[in-house]
């Protein structure tokens, strides 16, 4: 064989062997390729349950696939990887609590993670339940730091950037139902309480408070001791007259929940209002002190505010409850001496 022809043979076998590469890295593109589609777009773990998996805030993405792994929802972590750097996402993901299941593909679960749909619970706050019940209803769900929460109720500083004029945020945390996520923080949540109760708030009834004398704390404790005599919208403008004509002629509120408020504080509820109760010596106690309390004893709803600032053009002073969840509203002590006998012979015959 001449040199002029071994050339030849070595020129096609070179280029055999650089096709045969090309085609084998082709394959293999392809199949990598093929293989990468299959994972994007297939469910990660059709026996892995829905999980709740919380992404800390600060994660990087590393650490996120880390967790996704760990909680069976990331699969094959370079493709996870590939995937959301060709997504141009992994900067992107939002911290938070995400309830994620097996039968989701990686590409949703990518986008779920960076829209931010995170896990949330919606939390109903009733009316005339105090700040300390707040806190229990929260803590059922994880929302807050519970110590926290009972720090800035009464921080002066953070009441003030509520526009809370008191000693407490007792009596602002609007009842209402809210969608809270656990990446809120405590004092986030408490924004979001309070805020909604300047909402409800309109100007006319800032006005209104001014003009029958009372300064807004006072109003706010008013009304939530208004709430908490009765939950009926009809009575309540009636029940406002007994106190607002109490005050006019300084005569002690004598209203039962004041009595326990110190007890109801402490997680202790009060079924019955006791003599003994009306007896205790607590600055609440509108059965021992004169005026209103230091503070509001729940968080009122807007019909309970409403009521404070207009209480019915009647002359009662006293009232008493009949039982079937209304009251009996008499002008004097005679008339409400009757009514009082009247009722506890019935709720006695029961």
């Amino acid at each position: 064989m001449n040199m002029q022809a071994y050339s030849k043979m070595i020129s096609r076998m070179k280029w055999f062997y650089r096709r045969k590469k090309v085609l084998l890295c082709l394959l293999v593109l392809f199949l990598t390729g093929a293989a990468f589609y299959r994972y994007a777009t297939t469910p990660v773990n059709l026996h892995t349950a829905v999980r709740t998996v919380d992404i800390p805030k600060g994660s990087g993405f590393f650490r996120i696939t880390e967790i996704l792994n760990d909680a069976g929802l990331a699969g094959n972590r370079p493709f996870f990887w590939v995937l959301a750097l060709g997504k141009r996402v992994e900067k992107h993901i939002r911290a938070g609590e995400y309830e994620l299941t097996g039968t989701m593909t990686p590409s949703a679960i990518l986008d779920k993670l960076v829209h931010g749909e995170i896990k949330v619970y919606p939390v109903t706050l009733p009316e005339d339940i105090t700040v300390n019940e707040v806190a229990r209803r929260l803590s059922v769900f994880k929302l807050i730091n519970e110590k926290e929460f009972a720090t800035l109720a009464v921080d002066r500083s953070f009441l003030t950037s509520l526009d809370i004029e008191a000693d407490s945020i007792e009596g602002y945390l609007y009842p209402d139902t809210y969608r809270f996520d656990r990446s809120m923080t405590t004092q986030e949540i408490l924004r979001i309480l309070v805020g909604k109760f300047w909402k409800e708030v309109t100007p006319k009834m800032r006005k209104r408070v001014e003009e029958i004398g009372l300064t807004h704390a006072q109003w706010v404790t008013l009304a939530s001791i208004i709430g908490k005599e009765s939950g009926n919208k009809d009575e309540k403008e009636l029940i406002s007259a007994v106190f607002h004509n109490r005050l006019a002629k300084g005569m002690k509120l004598q209203s039962d929940p004041t009595a326990v408020y110190n007890l109801e504080q402490d997680g202790n509820h009060v079924k019955t209002v006791l003599l003994r109760h009306l007896k205790s010596d607590t600055p609440y106690n509108t059965y021992r002190i004169s005026g209103l309390p230091p503070g509001p004893i729940a968080n009122p709803g807007i019909d309970s505010l409403r009521a404070a600032l207009y209480p019915a053009k009647v002359d009662y002073l006293y009232f008493v409850a009949k039982n079937d969840g209304s009251h009996d509203f008499s002008v004097n002590l005679a008339a409400h001496n009757r009514a009082v006998l009247k009722y506890q012979i019935n709720r006695q015959k029961k």
